[in-house]
């Protein structure tokens, strides 16, 4: 089979998402080219999500590696570790306020990120608006990508860091994401502070969760003043259309909502109540548990291409822990096979591991708090009144 250096090798990830583009970053470090290709037609095409808290064991750790760890922290906010949980009543059960100068877990907007990643490759590293269709060409390569638009390029190394609904995923595995059965609306405010008083004190620098067992809100903050609600309940995938609604169809989907969560604090539900602008529905999705695959020459995956799971904090962290391993192996390896062999025997039994402690988990995000939960937490002060 044709086995390049590195070093010689046309390297292709897609995806310009944190792991690719931390990916390409290492790589960049360690004096190897490779090309993103993503299917936005720009870097400024559409909203890129919520905040991200990044770990000190992966995400951080993959930042070091990067030469970025300085400018992540310039950006970071450390005081949105704080973290608060509710009952459905409005009752402060925990609340956890970071202590000063910790750095396990700070927070940064998932835009900041990817801003940052982006400014750190050369000019043409990124090449915008194209959309992936397949992977083809022989295992022993090269091997060739074909775009919607019909044009081709040849590599040697095909990095699939495409994520949830991958089109990399194919030419390694037949595994397809499964809806999990629980869905989340996402819900924006701005101007938090001066617009939205009450709930920015409800929620403080950090976040709050509320869960009752089948339904449950999570408040994040962002930087800039926003804010951002998840709506999460167990739902068909349909539900949405099965009641008559449609996307822009705020009213509605607000009285829907509010028919289901009836019973909870009038307090609580202003996170329902009063967003700025229309809800995006995100329903949750996952891999199959364990998805591994045969070693495939010219071909790997990485992040949520590779090993999909609920949203509790591990995806962004592993996908970024992933890029940075693979970039290492290919730094330190003889040929790219073999360092696609170093690393999917590392990659593929921790995620296997990782997803298997999860299986099931976008239930968790559902459940009331137990003891364990909130002595983490640690309880609020016995004089706090009922959502205080």
């Amino acid at each position: 089979m044709n086995a390049p250096t590195p070093a010689a090798a046309r390297i292709s990830i897609i995806g310009a998402g944190p792991g690719g583009l931390t990916c390409a970053r290492v790589l960049r470090q360690h004096g190897i080219a490779a090309t993103v290709y993503d299917r936005d037609p720009d870097a400024a095409a559409r909203d890129q999500g919520g905040s991200l808290d990044l770990h000190e064991e992966d995400g951080q750790l993959a930042l070091r590696e990067a030469g970025l760890l300085e400018e992540f922290f310039a950006l970071a906010r450390c005081e949105s570790q704080e973290e608060r949980r509710f009952d459905a009543a409005g009752r402060l059960l925990g609340h956890r306020l970071p202590e000063e100068g910790e750095t396990a877990r700070p927070e940064i907007d998932r835009g900041q990120l990817r801003d940052l990643l982006l400014c750190s490759l050369d000019a043409g590293t990124v090449r915008w608006g194209h959309t992936l269709e397949s992977v083809g060409g022989p295992a022993d390569g090269p091997r060739t990508l074909t775009f919607a638009d019909g044009s081709t390029v040849e590599t040697d190394l095909v990095i699939g860091a495409d994520g949830a609904f991958s089109r990399v995923r194919a030419a390694v595995s037949d595994a397809v994401p499964r809806y999990t059965g629980v869905g989340f609306l996402e819900a924006w405010f701005d101007a938090t502070d001066s617009a939205h008083p009450e709930l920015s004190e409800l929620v403080g620098r950090g976040s709050a969760h509320v869960a009752d067992g089948e339904r449950g809100l999570f408040a994040q903050r962002n930087s800039g003043g926003h804010m951002r609600v998840y709506i999460m309940r167990r739902a068909a995938l349909d539900w949405m259309a099965a009641s008559g609604l449609g996307p822009q169809d705020t009213e509605g989907i607000r009285a829907h909502l509010l028919a289901e969560y009836a019973g909870w604090s009038p307090r609580i539900l202003r996170l329902i109540t009063e967003n700025d602008g229309a809800y995006v529905d995100r329903p949750l999705f996952a891999l199959p548990v364990p998805h591994t695959w045969r070693h495939t020459p010219g071909v790997t995956l990485l992040g949520d291409a590779a090993h999909l799971m609920p949203p509790l904090g591990v995806g962004v962290n592993l996908a970024m822990l992933d890029a940075a391993e693979l970039a290492l192996a290919l730094a330190r390896s003889a040929t790219v096979d073999d360092a696609v062999r170093t690393y999917e025997k590392t990659m593929l039994p921790r995620s296997a591991e990782i997803a298997g402690m999860l299986e099931g988990g976008a239930g968790f995000l559902l459940e009331e708090p137990d003891a364990e939960d909130l002595a983490r937490l640690g309880a609020p002060a016995p004089d706090r009144g009922p959502g205080e």
